[in-house]
């Protein structure tokens, strides 16, 4: 129903088998989609590597996203092997430790400038370089979460990068929609992560979720991959900017 049967894609942020990343490249790869992996430098390769050779990923490319000259080396890459870029997915966050686990008002200039530039402002550059790709249209998928637009216990400085990463969506889902370009945002629940373990407190966290979601169940990374395939497809080209909650009612409970 939503083959993507010769697309191409574009995977940014593959870390590990829990990743989000991985649950969205294994469900474009299921589909059809050819993939694009990247991964973040010489101590993550032996990890990525693997992952996406049981993808059959066809580039797999070394990528900072602080560093300019491998961004432009990765869509150099794909304009020259493929010709275009049909969907990419962003699935990467940071924050320097200390500027996390403390207070948001106490945060560093340098730390929230880094957070920022990293987890949202690296989007947009990415989507500008896919932008020439899709000629005919195409999808650009982020990840955030619902300490964007709620004070969640432990989230932090992470909150306000969150939310505004949700607004670069719209601003860029309405910039690019009468070029046949969606922009969307993927919001899980609280789930378990490499990433997410640098949250404090983020096992009760877990379990209070689990507990508090009308299906009493965690979203799973195959759950977000499931959507993120979906909004890939035709069958939702006319959806756009929009957040999508993945985490089995656990936002709508009080």
């Amino acid at each position: 129903m939503n083959s993507l049967s010769g697309t191409k894609a574009l995977v940014v942020g593959v870390a590990n088998e829990q990743s989000i990343a991985w649950g969205c490249a294994r469900a474009l790869r299921d589909a059809g989609a050819e993939l694009a992996i990247t991964y973040l430098d010489a101590r993550a390769e032996p990890f990525v590597r693997p992952l996406a050779a049981r993808l059959g990923a066809r580039i797999v490319a070394p990528l900072d996203v602080r560093d300019n000259g491998q961004m432009d080396a990765l869509f150099a890459e794909i304009a020259a092997r493929w010709g275009r870029l049909d969907t990419l997915v962003h699935s990467i966050a940071f924050a320097p430790r200390d500027d996390l686990h403390g207070r948001v008002i106490d945060c560093s200039a340098d730390g929230f400038a880094l957070a920022m530039d990293i987890s949202v402002h690296s989007f947009l550059r990415m989507i500008r370089r896919a932008e020439p790709l899709m000629p005919d249209g195409g999808t650009c998928m982020t990840v955030s979460f619902q300490g964007s637009s709620r004070v969640v216990h432990n989230y932090n400085l992470m909150g306000p990068v969150k939310a505004a990463l949700e607004s670069t969506v719209r601003y860029a889902a309405a910039e690019l929609g009468e070029k046949g370009i969606s922009v969307h945002a993927l919001s899980p629940g609280p789930l378990q992560t490499r990433a997410a373990s640098g949250i404090a407190e983020f096992d009760a966290m877990l379990n209070a979720a689990a507990a508090r979601a009308p299906t009493h169940q965690l979203a799973s990374i195959e759950d977000v991959g499931a959507f993120a395939a979906f909004l890939a497809s035709r069958n939702a080209a006319n959806v756009t900017g929009g957040v999508h909650t993945i985490d089995g009612g656990y936002s709508i409970v009080a």
